[in-house]
C-alpha cells in the first residue's frame, strides 16, 4: 500500500490498486489587485499496476481504485476466434478455460516447417502407424522423441519455452505422426510425466481439438475415455481450431480439468465450417512434473 501527500490540496490520497508517481513541482504565478501571488502546483501521475491503462491528475484516482477493486467491475475474457464454446459454461470454469488455452496463428513459418519435417521425416518413415496404444487414447499414430536437434530447429523450440513455459522444460521434445485417418481420443495426459503446461506446433494439417470438462476424481478410466459419449447434454466443452504451423499452449485449469481429443476427419468441423484434416505431426514441448 502507497501512501501519497499532496501538500497543495492537503489531502492524503491512501489506495492499494494502483501505482503512483509524484511529477516536479512547478511555479504558477498569478496577478490580481496589482499584486502577484506564487501558488506550488502538484502533478500526480497515477496508473493502474496491470499497466492495462492510465490516467494523469488526482480526479482519476477515485474513478480508478473503484474499478480495479470491485469484483464485478473485472475484466471479462472474450472468446478469441480460434475456439468456441458449446454447453453452459459457469462463470469461472469460463475465465479459467479461456486463460489457459491459446493458439498463436502461423508461429512458424513455411521454411521453418520445413526444416522441422526434414529432421524428423527420416526417423519417422523407418516406423509403422500402430492402431493399438497403452492406454487406448491414440489409433494410427507413430512416435518418438527427440532431444538433440538442429541449431535451427533448436531456435523454434527456444521461442516456444520463452512463450510459453516459466521454467525448465523436459529435454525430449515428443514428436507424434497422426495417419490421416488417426484419431486421439478423450484424455487428460498423466501428471506423471508432466508439468501443468503442454506447448505444440501443428504440422502438416489443420485439425480440431475438442476439450470437455470432467471430473477425474469421479471417474473410472473406462467413463473417462468415453465421457464425450455418454451425457453429453451434461457437459460444456470447446472446440478449438489448430491450424498448420500453429502453436497451442494449453496449461493449469485447461490442462487437467478437461479431456482432449483430435478429431476424426469426418468429425472435423469447426464454426459449421469443414475442417480437412489430412496427416499431421505435431511436436510438443512440456514442462517438468
Amino acid at each position: 500500500m502507497a501512501l501519497i501527500p499532496c501538500s497543495l490540496h492537503k489531502v492524503d490520497v491512501v489506495f492499494d490498486c494502483v501505482e503512483a508517481e509524484l511529477g516536479r513541482v512547478d511555479t504558477v504565478t498569478s496577478t490580481t489587485g496589482g499584486g502577484s501571488k506564487s501558488a506550488a502546483k502538484c502533478r500526480l501521475t497515477v496508473k493502474l499496476v496491470s499497466s492495462c491503462w492510465s490516467t494523469s491528475g488526482l480526479s482519476g484516482v477515485r474513478k480508478l481504485c473503484s474499478v480495479a477493486k470491485s469484483p464485478e467491475n473485472s475484466r471479462k475474457l472474450e472468446v478469441p476466434s480460434y475456439l468456441t464454446l458449446h454447453g453452459q459454461w459457469p462463470q469461472d470454469d469460463r475465465q479459467q478455460f479461456l486463460a489457459g488455452m491459446t493458439v498463436l496463428a502461423d508461429f512458424i513459418t513455411e521454411e521453418e516447417e520445413q526444416t522441422l519435417l526434414q529432421e524428423i521425416e527420416p526417423y519417422l518413415k523407418r516406423m509403422r502407424y500402430e492402431f493399438d496404444h497403452w492406454d487406448d487414447a491414440i489409433h494410427g499414430y507413430r512416435e518418438t522423441e527427440r532431444k538433440h536437434w538442429y541449431p535451427t530447429n533448436r531456435a523454434i523450440f527456444d521461442r516456444v519455452k520463452e512463450l510459453a513455459f516459466r521454467g525448465e522444460t523436459l529435454p525430449y521434445i515428443h514428436v507424434l505422426d497422426l495417419a490421416k485417418e488417426g484419431v486421439i481420443k478423450p484424455h487428460v495426459d498423466s501428471v506423471r510425466y508432466c508439468g501443468n503446461t503442454i506447448a505444440g506446433i501443428s504440422l502438416l494439417s489443420d485439425s480440431v481439438m475438442r476439450l470437455v470438462r470432467t471430473n477425474d476424481e469421479e471417474q473410472t478410466n473406462a467413463e473417462y475415455r468415453q465421457i464425450f459419449a455418454s451425457n453429453r447434454d451434461d457437459k460444456y466443452w470447446s472446440d478449438v481450431l489448430l491450424a498448420r504451423r500453429s502453436l497451442y499452449i494449453m496449461k493449469d485449469a485447461a490442462r487437467y480439468k478437461y479431456t482432449h481429443e483430435i478429431l476424426a476427419g469426418e468429425d472435423s468441423v469447426f464454426q459449421d465450417r469443414k475442417v480437412d484434416k489430412d496427416r499431421r505431426i505435431s511436436i510438443i514441448c512440456r514442462n517438468d512434473p
